[in-house]
């Protein structure tokens, strides 16, 4: 296999992975793993190989990337990062329904009569 279509793979494994928060934090031991797979010259039969299994594990990765995107686009009750009066209303918008404008009283005064003496 051409040195390019393999280091094509290797960024796109790269892409993959999570991102790293600075780049002075250590890299993850995968990409390590990663780095020593592509950096060992292997037989011409063994790479055609493993670049064979390396494409398949990358549209594998690529597919539970866009899986996990697509539950938290529109399943986003599963997420877990919604309050409960979100959850409510959107339930509501699911069977066809909207809920109403939640009346909010607008009076300031604290002594609690409306304003007739």
């Amino acid at each position: 296999m051409s040195q390019a279509k393999l280091r094509s793979l290797y960024r796109a494994f790269l892409r993959e992975l999570p991102p790293r928060p600075l780049l002075k934090s250590p890299r993850m031991p995968l990409h390590a793993q990663l780095r020593t797979e592509f950096e060992t010259a292997p037989t011409d039969r063994s790479a055609t190989q493993s670049a064979f299994h390396g494409e398949q594990y990358l549209t594998y990765l690529q597919a539970q990337r866009m899986h996990t995107t697509l539950l938290e686009r529109y399943n986003p009750s599963l997420a877990g990062n919604m309050d409960e009066a979100e959850r409510i209303r959107l339930t509501a918008r699911r069977v066809g329904m909207n809920l109403p404008v939640e009346f909010e009283d607008g009076t300031s005064g604290s002594d609690g009569n409306d304003g007739d003496k």
